[in-house]
């Protein structure tokens, strides 16, 4: 691996940022430049404090300390073969171990087709790693996980033994229809335990699952269904969220049909009663295709031989927007994930034997692959799997939820976290430096329980940081601010508690074995303090391996705009003290609440409508959701504006594609800023929306100056 040479000079500017980081001082009050904060008092206001964790919290981490930290980090980057595969080694099961390659990797498309593989030759199963060698371990009689249903007083529970029963026996339903190794399962089930008793149960026998998110309209269903041909359908026939009931099961039903359109027929239609939400009796149905998971999956055996698959052999596709209107089929192999996946958890959350863990994402989404099934169970750990909405019946349910379980880990979106803070929040200044607040839907709850707080899915902007450390956490619980994505499997840049002060919103240093890097237009790494395109220079075991079917966008997207590099399509900054700062997506992707959602594809869906003749969608800073979609459109001549044609058009987007990409602003644009090529400028647009019109730029290059005055005039309208 010739990329993480210690002789090559690019890997020693970036080990100086992360040494800069460990000349630090271990203390409070020994930093002049700034002022430093111990976990347990208040925290101070400035953007540039250091917050320490306290001795306490320190001695007991698995990585005490920045000296701790550099040296399993130098190692990571100096031998990763080495680093990788003694972990490997030592805490996974293999039928059978790989050969004297470790890793083969080349991610420079001058130098041929891009390709990542780890511990090829390998032989292993996900699910016997969750659950088999965690009862051998002796972990047969502790809570693997806990359900708390929507509606309060309704829970459930399973053991690690229960578990595996449960799994085996869907797994050998899924057999005896004619499941097979590298076969495609879609999953649209909502946070029932039967979600990832589902996706353990594809692993068990070597099959691909796919989760779709049970909030995914039918056509954005259909279109994954067409495109990865699976051989059965899994779902429930309806989930209540907060007082609301979705019935999932005709959803599914309508994509069958759309699929069917495009040649893909499905046979079986699993669906799991949830009672709760919605009876058998009112569901509809089709024979010969539907089938009641209660009807068949109980009667078949309790265990189920493992299918030992290679470490490169597939293990779930998951799609993910891009910026093109087509969903990307991200694939994630077995090994490697596996490996990657079980370390960030272990470390990210300086995870202990006696922690309950409780994750607020939907496995519709990487974070739920990877940190509420994979990465926890790996482990051995308990955790909270919660169907409803965390502010239902009011906002106050998170919390209730953590002192019931006595949930020691909470790792959450910060979309939640700017959500509970405008509920019932009160904030006062006591001094320059000192913030108190008070939330009475917090504070009316215990949280004793409470020691390392995540954050996930997007920056998180430094006064939710400090809600979420002084309020939820008691000013005494280290923020695991993580950066990653769903094509990298696990984090890449995160605070390890415990180990290195951090500094409210920034995700500070990079994992194991992760190199990130900023360079500038021209691809050139820039060292010190900059800002730029955030890349990442050599593989790690957790990154994905190709788009399903397309490799060429796969090379294309990621690694031909800078050959060298895996472009993350995010820019970052870089402080003088080495801590990194995500600034957001720097391609035609917004991150809505944690969600990707591509423009193309929300523009897709607009101009579907049959009075949309055109649109430009743009993101724009959101108070709650970080970023909001905003969309120009333009009507076809003659139809006038109105707001039964606003919502006519919100809702094409909420049918086509779900409610999470519904535009939060419909702006009527007689025409759209375009070059005289034709090429919009969404760059004008973007400053348009976001109301920063002493800013607009030149405009002279436009081939009809005119429409951003029109776009003005229109602004609130």
């Amino acid at each position: 691996m010739a990329s993480s040479s210690p002789k090559n000079l690019t890997t020693t500017n970036h080990l100086r940022h992360v040494e800069s980081m460990a000349s630090l001082p271990s203390g409070a009050g020994k930093i002049s430049h700034l002022n430093a904060v111990i976990l347990g008092e208040a925290l101070a206001s400035e953007e540039n404090d250091f917050v320490f964790p306290s001795d306490d919290f320190s001695r007991q981490a698995l990585i005490p300390s920045p000296h701790k930290y550099l040296e399993m980090y130098k190692r990571s980057i100096e031998d990763p073969a080495g680093f990788w595969s003694g972990i490997a080694s030592s805490e996974f099961y293999w039928k059978q171990k790989w050969g004297d390659q470790v890793c083969s990797e080349n991610l420079d498309v001058r130098k041929g087709d891009i390709k990542i593989e780890w511990f090829k030759g390998g032989i292993t199963n996900i699910c016997y790693n969750c659950l088999d060698r965690n009862i051998d371990a002796g972990l047969a009689d502790k809570i693997a996980l806990y359900w708390e249903s929507n509606e309060p007083g309704f829970d459930a529970h399973l053991t690690y033994s229960q578990l595996l029963r449960r799994v085996c026996q869907l797994a050998n339903y899924l057999k005896s229809i004619g499941v097979r190794k590298g076969d495609a399962v879609i999953v649209y089930l909502p946070m029932l335990m039967e979600l990832p008793i589902t996706m353990l149960a594809c692993a068990r026998i070597g099959a691909v699952h796919s989760v779709v998110f049970a909030g995914f309209s039918s056509e954005s269903l259909a279109q994954r269904i067409v495109d990865c041909k699976p051989k059965v359908v899994i779902t429930c026939n309806a989930v209540k969220r907060g007082p609301k009931t979705i019935h999932l099961k005709d959803i599914v039903d309508a994509a069958l049909v759309e699929s069917a359109k495009n040649g893909i027929s499905i046979d079986v239609c699993l669906t799991y009663e949830n009672q709760s939400a919605l009876k058998k009796e009112s569901t509809k149905w089709q024979e010969g295709r539907d089938v009641w998971w209660e009807d068949v999956v109980p009667k078949y055996p309790t265990t189920c031989d493992v299918e030992w698959v290679d470490a490169e052999d597939p293990l779930f596709l998951l799609y993910t927007s891009g910026s093109t209107g087509k969903p990307k089929g991200v694939l994630h192999t077995t090994g490697g994930y596996m490996v990657y996946t079980a370390t960030t958890f272990k470390y990210a959350f300086d995870y202990k034997e006696s922690d309950v863990y409780w994750c607020t994402a939907d496995c519709g989404w990487i974070t739920g692959h990877s940190y509420v099934t994979y990465g926890p169970m790996l482990n051995g750990a308990t955790v909270v799997v919660y169907e409803g909405t965390p502010n239902y019946p009011d906002s106050g349910r998170c919390w209730d939820i953590v002192d019931k379980y006595k949930v020691t880990i909470f790792y959450t979106a910060p979309t939640l976290v700017r959500s509970l803070m405008r509920d019932g929040d009160e904030a006062s200044c006591i001094s320059n430096l000192v913030y108190t607040l008070k939330s009475p839907y917090v504070t009316r709850y215990s949280r004793k329980s409470l020691r390392v707080l995540g954050s996930v899915g997007e920056p998180i902007n430094p006064s939710a940081w400090r809600w979420f450390f002084n309020v939820v956490g008691g000013s005494r619980c280290p923020i695991s601010d993580t950066w990653w994505q769903t094509e990298t499997g696990g984090f890449m840049i995160t605070p390890l508690p415990g180990a290195w002060p951090q500094k409210p919103g920034s995700a500070t240093f990079p994992f194991f074995g992760v190199q990130p890097v900023i360079v500038d237009e021209k691809g050139t790494e820039i060292d010190g303090e900059c800002s730029g395109y955030l890349c990442v220079k050599g593989s790690w075991p957790g990154a994905f391996r190709t788009l399903y079917g397309d490799h060429e966008r796969y090379e294309t997207t990621y690694f031909r705009p800078f050959p060298g590099y895996y472009f993350t399509g995010d820019g970052c900054s870089r402080d003088k003290d080495g801590y990194h700062w995500l600034t957001g997506r720097v391609d035609d992707v917004i991150n809505v609440s944690g969600h990707r959602i591509g423009t193309a594809e929300v523009e897709s869906a607009l101009v579907s409508h049959p009075q949309c003749a055109e649109a430009a969608v743009v993101g724009v800073e959101h108070e709650v959701k970080g970023q909001g979609i905003y969309a120009f459109v333009t009507l076809v001549e003659g139809v006038p504006y109105s707001e039964e044609l606003r919502k006519s058009l919100i809702l094409t987007v909420r049918n086509q594609i779900g409610a999470f990409a519904a535009p939060d602003k419909i702006h009527w644009a007689p025409g759209l800023p375009k070059t005289r090529s034709g090429k919009i400028m969404r760059r004008i647009l973007r400053k348009i929306a976001s109301r920063q019109l002493d800013e607009l730029g030149d405009i002279s290059t436009l081939a009809e100056p005119g429409v951003v005055d029109q776009l003005i005039a229109l602004a609130d309208s």
